[in-house]
């Protein structure tokens, strides 16, 4: 059977033959993100985003009206301002249900588009539980939004891939979420006129690919560009900022409130990302004469896992991270972190789970509550410095939790 050569010039096998791997543990973002728009243009953006900034200084604006320099931050947030706003490159696919879609047709409509794989289990995934997120917070406003999807896996072109990973990864019922996808040859065009980076690898029939968020206007202009990446697993914070950022392209009279918790400026004492990781000595689960202490995990990246032996998704997520813990080594510190639970009860559970990771106990929610942990499961990452990094509400599967870590942590093999 004939191959079809994909736009990187990489031989691309019938798709059909077999389940491929999941997805490279990084997805990177190399070239324009303004493709097309020609050097000039392009220089001038590069300049205002220099000069300017995103997001508010202490005599600054903001970029966005409700958006100021922490949840510009968050979203990695390149706001061109009204001179380097521009018309994208429009294009017709076909959507998870079959139907013809194009970009030009959603005008009247705000569009964040977003370039994703149809296999993957890792990146993509922590953008749909933001989109999942971010849906519910935008409220009544929801339906002047539209979370627009282009497929870029080259092995998996058809529209059975597209919405069958739409329905596993909690989209099935985001009504204004829309799965795309093409002919190979088609979608490569898109891509290219997008400076979305591409990495195929035909053997494993997986792709690693750029992380770009397009905020497009209902007038049809591209006024922003953001990334999602290891920053969309802050869940919680990252839905309310593209919500938030979604409400502020509507005109002002149609403007509502966002749900969701706004993300607030790192201080000393507030646990939030960018901020110090509150200090802590707790005794080990089933040792309560010894102590692990946030000393002892300065010089690695660290992962605390919040959980309980009575929440049953904590219960579930578990092997997963027994599993993380097993892949990263003991370069990276994973500590699950027993909140408000009967020391006893949590390590009979974490036995009969196979958990070998450290756990300690937070007996009084003392810890949790420094972190202002919401509700469990819930995972911080931290820097080698003890900076918080990561804020996930919700589990993490192993291939989340990995991509994360492996991506903060260079040594780790993370690109």
């Amino acid at each position: 059977m004939a191959h079809d050569v994909d736009d990187e010039g990489v031989t691309v096998p019938p798709p059909g033959g077999g389940e491929p791997t999941a997805s490279g543990p990084a997805a990177r973002r190399r070239g324009s993100l303004l493709a097309g728009l020609g050097a000039v243009v392009l220089g001038a953006v590069l300049a205002v985003v220099l000069l300017n900034g995103t997001g508010t200084g202490p005599s600054g604006s903001d970029v966005a009206p409700g958006i100021d320099t922490p949840a510009a931050d968050l979203l990695q947030l390149d706001y061109l301002g009204p001179a380097n706003e521009y018309t994208p490159a429009n294009f017709t696919l076909t959507d998870q249900f079959g139907q013809a879609v194009s970009l030009s047709h959603l005008r009247g409509k705000v569009v964040l588009l977003s370039f994703n794989d149809d296999r993957c289990t890792d990146l993509c995934t922590l953008l749909a539980q933001d989109v999942v997120a971010a849906d519910r917070d935008l409220g009544p406003a929801a339906r002047r939004v539209v979370f627009l999807s282009v497929n870029v896996n080259p092995f998996y072109p058809q529209v059975r891939y597209v919405r069958q990973w739409a329905q596993d990864h909690g989209l099935g019922h985001v009504a204004n979420w829309i799965s795309t996808t093409g002919p190979v040859n088609v979608l490569g065009a898109i891509r290219r006129r997008y400076g979305v980076y591409l990495s195929v690898d035909a053997r494993t029939r997986t792709v690693v690919h750029g992380t770009e968020l397009f905020y497009i206007d209902p007038a049809g202009r591209v006024v922003a560009v953001g990334e999602y990446g290891t920053n969309a697993a802050s869940t919680a914070l990252y839905a309310h900022a593209m919500a938030q950022m979604a409400v502020d392209l509507l005109p002002a009279a149609e403007r509502t409130a966002v749900g969701g918790p706004p993300v607030p400026a790192p201080t000393a004492t507030n646990a939030s990302v960018g901020a110090p990781g509150p200090s802590f000595s707790l005794p080990i689960l089933g040792r309560s004469r010894e102590h692990l202490s946030s000393t002892d995990l300065r010089g690695r990246y660290a992962v605390l896992s919040f959980w309980a032996s009575t929440c049953t998704a904590c219960r579930q997520e578990m092997p997963d991270v027994e599993r993380a813990y097993r892949d990263l080594g003991r370069d990276v510190a994973l500590v699950g972190v027993d909140v408000a639970d009967r020391p006893d009860a949590a390590a009979a559970i974490a036995r009969r789970l196979g958990a070998t990771y450290p756990l300690v106990s937070d007996a009084a929610g003392t810890l949790a509550g420094a972190y202002r942990i919401s509700g469990l499961p819930f995972t911080v990452i931290l820097g080698p410095r003890g900076t918080v990094l990561v804020r996930h509400p919700g589990d993490l599967t192993t291939e989340q939790l990995e991509y994360v870590v492996r991506s903060e942590d260079q040594a780790l093999g993370g690109s």
